[in-house]
């Protein structure tokens, strides 16, 4: 049984929506206040986290950005905020998935579901990576670069192990959605991009002019073979 920590302040919609979840097989846990969400999530290391953002004494970005450092399961932020600049910000501090309230309640299971299968899919395979002085642990889910473990988000892990994995190889927008995000690309999508913009950043990439993860335009994204020496 998957454990779930609902962070809502709107304790009518979080009832609602933990008994649904409990319904589905999932164990709840609601936190109402953001003062001690994020002590709650790091110290409960659940499988998944549901964030509001509009929450009393801290709100959810604050909450989210507090416990990257110590949570790498995946953040789903369910929201009535809807603005393209609140998505947008919302994955670059962290978020592995953005639903904007309201939402069907078997679509955001689905969400959580497809979050789920990334996390899990293939975890007990003894596959490593090794491109020069990145190695990818696909086990242990843990990325090294020069000896140093780079601390990526599930999403992130999941997006990097599928570029470098087809090192000098073209990966389709379109297949990228497929296989990673879990869902069909409907052209308008920007949550990857979002995210090779953050693994740049963390593997020491030239943000200007990338040379390890290469956006090849009109076609993805191509990790390089021979720029991690």
């Amino acid at each position: 049984m998957s454990k779930v920590i609902l962070v809502e302040d709107d304790e009518r919609l979080a009832s609602l929506t933990a008994q649904f979840l409990q319904g589905n097989g999932f164990e709840v846990d609601v936190v109402h206040d953001g003062a001690h969400a994020a002590e709650t999530i790091i110290e409960s290391q659940p499988d998944i986290v549901i964030l509001d953002i509009m929450l009393p004494n801290q709100d959810g970005f604050s909450i989210c950005r507090a416990i990257r450092n110590e949570y790498f399961g995946p953040v789903l932020f369910l929201s009535a905020k809807d603005s393209d600049f609140d998505q947008v910000k919302g994955l670059e501090i962290g978020a592995d998935d953005y639903v904007i309230k309201p939402v069907e309640p078997f679509v955001l299971l689905a969400r959580l579901n497809a979050l789920l299968r990334r996390c899990t899919t293939e975890k007990k395979e003894l596959d490593t990576l090794v491109l020069g002085k990145l190695q990818i642990d696909k086990a242990d889910r843990r990325v090294y670069l020069e000896g140093e473990e780079v601390e990526l988000t599930s999403y992130e892990f999941d997006l990097l192990w599928t570029l470098a994995s087809n090192a000098g190889e073209t990966q389709s927008r379109e297949y990228i959605y497929k296989h990673v995000v879990g869902r069909e690309y409907d052209g308008l999508d920007r949550s990857v991009d979002v995210r090779i913009s953050r693994l740049r950043k963390k593997l020491g990439d030239n943000l200007e002019q990338p040379f390890r993860l290469i956006t090849v335009w009109g076609k993805g994204y191509l990790c390089s073979k021979s720029a991690w020496q």
